[in-house]
């Protein structure tokens, strides 16, 4: 059999989220985006249940981020704060965000000055409380911590904190053309 022959069977093994975005070299980014995609969409899904299953299931995946974001080390944090860690550009979906969780109680807010500064109410850290609680008995029980898996999860991490800086360097450059 030809190395031309066999090209279509090595080809139609590749899982890939857009076929023409496959084709020639680096078509191994083309299945690792497909899995990003794929884990993007159990995540969310993962967390809004998780969510409602801790007792509120009208918060979206960004606000539920949002949520634990400002919940964090039970520190203040400002609109800029939160956008500039969550690596998220358009601050009208995160304002927004913020507005529904000020509505539901879930945090609370403080002007000083041209600033405003976002914390979690109690509501809001006894909800971030149960989703941990979920999260231990319907995840986290899953994995073996103490053994490899943990090395494991923080190199993976190291490595997508790494290629969004590939993402968000390509992005300047595409929006440069």
């Amino acid at each position: 059999m030809t190395e031309q022959a066999k090209e279509p069977a090595k080809d139609t093994r590749r899982i890939v989220s857009s076929r023409h975005l496959a084709e020639g070299e680096g078509w191994e980014m083309s299945e690792f985006e497909f899995g990003l995609i794929v884990m993007s969409n159990a995540f969310n899904r993962w967390i809004s249940r998780c969510m409602a299953a801790a007792g509120q299931p009208d918060l979206n995946p960004l606000e539920i981020l949002i949520l634990h974001n400002v919940n964090h080390r039970a520190r203040e944090k400002r609109l800029a704060d939160i956008c500039f860690l969550m690596n998220i550009e358009d601050t009208h979906t995160v304002n927004y965000a913020l507005r529904k969780l000020l509505k539901a109680e879930l945090i609370t807010s403080e002007k000083r000055g041209k600033e405003v500064f976002y914390s979690s109410s109690e509501s809001g850290k006894a909800l971030c409380d149960a989703y941990r609680e979920v999260r231990q008995q319907c995840l986290l029980s899953g994995f073996d911590f103490d053994g490899k898996a943990g090395d494991e999860f923080r190199e993976f991490a190291r490595s997508l904190r790494a290629l969004s800086g590939q993402y968000d360097q390509a992005s300047r450059a595409a929006a440069s053309l």
